[in-house]
Parts: C-alpha cells; structure tokens; sequence
C-alpha cells in the first residue's frame, strides 16, 4: 500500500475520532506518523501539532457557527497553558526519541484505561462557580502534553471544563477546540525550524482527511452511542500504546 493512501486512511481515522469524541484523535496522529508513515518521533510529534492546529481551527469554527463556544472561558483557560507549551516543545527537541516514543505509549494507555473505565459526562444542567486554581493546573498540564509529545489534549480539556467550569458538554467539547488549537500553535512556535523538513507531500493529505473525518465524525455521532464510540477508540488506543511501548524498551 503506497504512503499517500495510508496518510489518507490514517487521517480519516484521526479526524474521525476527534470529530465524534471531541478530542483524542489527535493521539493516533503520532503512531500513525511513526509506524506507518516512517516518520522518526520528533518529526512525528511536530507534524502531529500541524494536524492538530488545522483540524481543530476547522471543527472550531463549525462549533462556533452552532454558538458551542465559551471564547473567554477557553481563552483564559488556554493562557495557562501558553508557557509550558512553549517550554515543552523546546525540552522535547532534547527528549532521546526511545524516550519520547516510551512517554507517549504512558500517556496512551493512561487516556485509554480512564476512557475504558469512566463513561462519557453528560450534560451539566446550569452553570456551577468555576475553580480558577483547578483550571488553571489543567491549563497548565495541558500545555506541557501539547507541547512534548504534539498532542492536542482534548481528552483532558473536556473533562476539565465541564468539571471545573461547570460548562456543558457540548460548550465544553466546542470551547476545548478553541484551547487545543491555541496550545497547538504556542507548542509549533518553537519548532518552525523544523517545519520545512517535514514531508509535507505526506503531511498535507494526512491533515486533509482529517479536516474531512472530523465532518464524519460529528455525523456519527449523531447516531452511534457516544460510550460505545468512547470504548471502541479506548480498545484500540491501549493495543497501540502496548505496541509502542514493547518497541520503545525490546
């Protein structure tokens, strides 16, 4: 199978679970790179955060349209975050790549065990006093996972809105696009040296299916049980993670 077909299939997959979980799609993105691809993990985890920031501003201004953004919310929730996504992805360029695949199969397994383990959070029925400390901590965490290891962290954005800024799911999941894409780009800026050497006849295809998936996704989810959607994606993030982390220490 030629590169260019498994970069459309593997973007398909990564917008397809971002447009239908509103978030950990973009934790595919980096194996896909890596395994399928041949890209090496720092190349991988660059070229992730140029998938995560176009297919993310993409689902964002659809959610936007549908009024689903909280924009000060999210902006002061991102702000945290800005600095240790620059910190990270300048430490990450010095992270050895075995290292860097190891961190990433954690945080894979990490993300599948809590998605196999918790149900999706419904809706929260009116709005709750914000903890500012909380937010801002997971802002913070956030940011420093963007911007090492290239992931967008919609799993964890969601969560925290709602539960810590008693948002609505679906404010929550609209709002979490907004934070993701601007981690995203905090995370890039320190890696745009690295940008020109990215294969971008891969790249661009990649990001393009997933820009289209994530439209699919958001009508799948439409008819598929969001925690039958959740456990799917789990099972096959934790086989990845499990793959990933043999290859890192055997």
């Amino acid at each position: 199978m030629s590169a260019l077909i498994l970069a459309l299939a593997a973007g398909a997959v990564v917008g397809l679970a971002l447009g239908a979980l509103g978030g950990g799609g973009s934790v595919l993105a980096v194996p896909a790179l890596i395994y399928l691809l041949g890209f090496s993990p720092a190349a991988a985890t660059t070229a992730s955060l140029v998938i995560v920031i176009v297919t993310s501003a993409t689902a964002l201004f659809a959610h936007a349209r549908d009024g689903r953004v909280r924009w000060r919310a999210g902006l002061a929730f991102a702000a945290a975050g800005i600095g240790p996504a620059l910190l990270g992805g300048a430490v990450a360029g010095r992270i050895p790549q075995a290292l860097l695949t190891a961190a990433f199969a954690v945080l894979a397994a990490v993300v599948a065990s809590r998605m196999l383990g918790t149900s999706r959070p419904g809706p929260v029925v009116g709005e709750r006093p914000p903890r500012p400390r909380r937010a801002a901590a997971v802002g913070a965490g956030l940011g420093t996972v963007t911007g090492v290891l290239g992931v967008g962290g919609g799993f964890l954005a969601v969560p925290a809105l709602v539960g810590g800024l008693g948002m609505r799911m679906r404010a929550a999941v609209g709002t979490s696009l907004l934070v993701i894409t601007v981690n995203a780009l905090a995370a890039l800026t320190l890696r745009a040296g690295t940008v020109e050497g990215l294969d971008w006849s891969l790249v661009a295809p990649f990001a393009g299916a997933a820009v289209l998936g994530a439209w699919d996704g958001r009508r799948l989810a439409a008819k598929v049980s969001g925690g039958a959607l959740q456990r799917i994606f789990a099972l096959v993030l934790l086989a990845v993670a499990v793959f990933m982390l043999l290859d890192a220490v055997l």
